[in-house]
């Protein structure tokens, strides 16, 4: 299994490194056509406007919505949430714009406000360190999106088919529970594919 990490932005080194703990191959991908190669796709943290400008400079648009149509999975952590998304609050167009969820940016403050805390995801892991940098949560899920989830009443982990998005940094934390359960729903994919 073949799972690529958008590599424009972000800690695309420490996804990498979770998933090949979670028993996966990991490749950063730096032009539109390694997409086609790929399995799954983590898009990671970093700042969702530079990721966007970046994603134009270099042409990934097309691939990614093509990934997105084939039905492979694809997971995006803080900014990543954000490019996922079918709404962004004060937006008028999404980015990428494939998980039926609305997103607002910087939820919890600025880059001073960062903090950790202790998460249960559901279906996932229990008490799971979540760390939370200039974080964006889901203000409003469709009807077939999965809450994973909340933290002070707040959407911070959801599921909708193939999608994942989370607001906080899984890959900042040596419990790789999180892009395991990912790996797991690239599996899956695989073999329905197949089918």
């Amino acid at each position: 299994m073949k799972i690529g990490v958008l590599g424009l932005q972000g800690a695309v080194r420490e996804h990498v490194r979770s998933i090949m703990a979670s028993g996966a191959e990991a490749y950063v991908i730096k032009w539109p056509e390694e997409l086609k190669e790929m399995d799954g796709l983590i898009i990671p943290g970093g700042e969702s406007t530079t990721m966007r400008k970046l994603i134009d400079k270099y042409g990934f648009m097309p691939e990614l919505k093509k990934f997105a149509e084939a039905g492979k999975p694809m997971f995006g952590t803080c900014a990543g949430l954000i490019l996922l998304a079918k709404r962004v609050v004060g937006y008028n167009e999404p980015h990428i714009g494939v998980m039926d969820v609305t997103v607002e940016r910087n939820s919890f403050g600025r880059q001073k406000e960062s903090f950790e805390t202790e998460l249960d995801i559901n279906g996932v892991t229990e008490n799971f360190a979540a760390v939370f940098i200039r974080a964006p949560h889901i203000v409003e899920a469709g009807e077939n999106v999965e809450i994973l989830a909340k933290h002070e009443g707040r959407i911070v982990a959801a599921r909708e088919g193939q999608f994942l998005g989370c607001s906080f940094h899984p890959e900042l934390t040596e419990d790789h529970s999180i892009t395991a359960y990912f790996v797991r729903m690239v599996a899956e994919a695989k073999e329905k594919a197949l089918v």
